[in-house]
């Protein structure tokens, strides 16, 4: 009964976001609400929902300070380099732009945490997206899908939860699957080369002197305030307007010129940034503790004076709110599923389901299952939940835990995806794009490069 209401659960919250119905924070609290009382269980939502918040109150924390450091590091103009280079080789063609942005996605992502990927390649591509009118689905799902097969480094969190759950080293667990993980990034490059096509056969290579006008908006997407310049046309100031000689290499996707630049400074963030993300992936302290402390350090020092530290926060203060929200909302959705039991209840049913003449195909097997199961559950509940009874299982018939923890790296692209990763909501807020929306276009294709990463696996005898 518990595994029937769960899928149940899933199924009714992901139909009405995908319908519009609800609003995913309205959805992710009032449907796990919904099926408690069903369970009879209803007398400890509180319960349940105090264990969940408690859980992900760090994540929701870590997320809080990171928009706010890597925000400021954008007002700041430390990105911008990266941009130009980027924007550079875009220029108004919408196949390069698609190409561009899983690209931009896919570097940023080294730093292992995607909401700050979202956050630089959407403050960057954003405005590219909206001048030419491109579809804006299209770089929340290519960065999604980019990201998702780069946080399968071993410090971006599921590489680490394997090994944990399966006592392997991350590396050993890793290295191996480079090459698979490789031709699943090709994929994801690939793919945005034949969205991007089709972009330019829906709307055509535009110079961008040619592209139509936008209404007035700083491009700065999240970072807020100060004057921005869209496709060679700077909005607000004084001195709007489009210059006449106006060509490809005239166009900054930053403003040039906001007041919020603190060059003299550069070598200063910049060396900061490095030492966080060094110190992050050492964990000489605790993810939400280091970027509490980087955002201080970058405020205080970027803007000394309180009423621009004010107003930075408050230029940022929207995308703080809106994920924060978002975040104690999913823990409703994951504690009710935990605390019932509805995720327990699951991984056993699809683990008894499973044939015993699959039994010496347990790593193909696990690859498959980790698509719906990474999306439909945090990657705790799958790695800590699931994978140690599947390698159980498959330990009976010679199937090696190396192989397995391999295995259960192949959904990643998709879980980037799932309504219960946090970061997701960055990229579709700061994009401005309806998350059912997002949902509708990139599930299909996340899929494939995951099944492109499995393949890939199998080829090479990695899984």
């Amino acid at each position: 009964m518990l595994t029937i209401l769960g899928f149940t659960m899933i199924a009714t919250f992901l139909v009405l976001i995908m319908l519009k119905k609800m609003s995913p924070i309205a959805a992710l609290v009032l449907i796990p609400a919904l099926f408690c009382v069903f369970v009879g269980k209803g007398a400890h939502l509180g319960d349940y929902v105090i264990d969940g918040v408690s859980s992900l109150a760090p994540t929701a924390a870590m997320l809080m300070f990171a928009i706010v450091y890597f925000g400021v590091m954008i007002d700041v103009g430390l990105f911008d380099p990266i941009v130009r280079g980027i924007l550079r080789f875009c220029r108004a063609d919408p196949m390069r732009i698609v190409v561009g942005t899983a690209l931009l996605a896919a570097i940023v992502s080294l730093d292992g945490d995607g909401s700050t990927t979202f956050m630089i390649t959407v403050s960057a591509m954003y405005p590219l997206y909206k001048r030419l009118k491109m579809s804006l689905v299209v770089m929340t799902g290519v960065a999604a899908m980019a990201n998702g097969v780069m946080n399968t480094l071993p410090w971006g969190g599921p590489t680490a939860r394997a090994a944990t759950a399966l006592k392997l080293d991350a590396g050993d667990i890793f290295v191996p699957m480079i090459p698979a993980l490789l031709v699943g990034l090709l994929g994801v490059v690939v793919l945005a080369y034949v969205l991007g096509l089709r972009e330019r056969r829906r709307l055509g290579v535009v110079t961008l002197d040619e592209a139509p006008a936008e209404e007035k908006e700083t491009v700065l997407v999240g970072a807020g305030g100060g004057t921005g310049v869209i496709a060679g046309k700077r909005t607000g100031g004084s001195g709007s307007g489009t210059d006449a000689d106006a060509d490809d290499d005239d166009f900054q996707g930053l403003d040039p010129h906001r007041p919020t630049l603190r060059p003299r400074l550069y070598w200063f963030n910049a060396l900061l940034t490095v030492g966080l993300l060094t110190a992050m992936i050492m964990e000489l302290l605790p993810i939400p503790v280091l970027f509490l402390l980087g955002a201080a350090l970058a405020l205080s020092v970027n803007y000394p004076n309180i009423p621009d530290q004010k107003a930075r926060l408050a230029a940022h203060a929207d995308n703080v709110l809106n994920v924060s929200g978002m975040v104690f909302a999913a823990a409703v959705f994951t504690g009710v599923l935990q605390g019932t039991g509805m995720v327990d209840s699951m991984a056993k049913w699809l683990v008894d389901v499973i044939p015993d003449g699959m039994g010496p195909h347990m790593a193909l097997v696990t690859g498959v299952l980790s698509l719906p199961l990474t999306y439909f559950m945090s990657n705790d509940g799958f790695y800590f939940g699931v994978l140690p009874v599947l390698a159980e299982a498959g330990a009976a018939h010679g199937v090696t835990p190396l192989e397995m923890a391999r295995a259960s790296l192949v959904g990643q692209p998709l879980h980037m995806s799932s309504p219960l990763v946090p970061a997701v909501y960055v990229l579709v807020g700061m994009a401005k794009v309806e998350f059912g929306d997002h949902t509708r276009f990139v599930v299909k294709w996340a899929a494939m490069i995951c099944l492109v990463i499995l393949a890939a696996g199998l080829l090479f005898g990695i899984i």
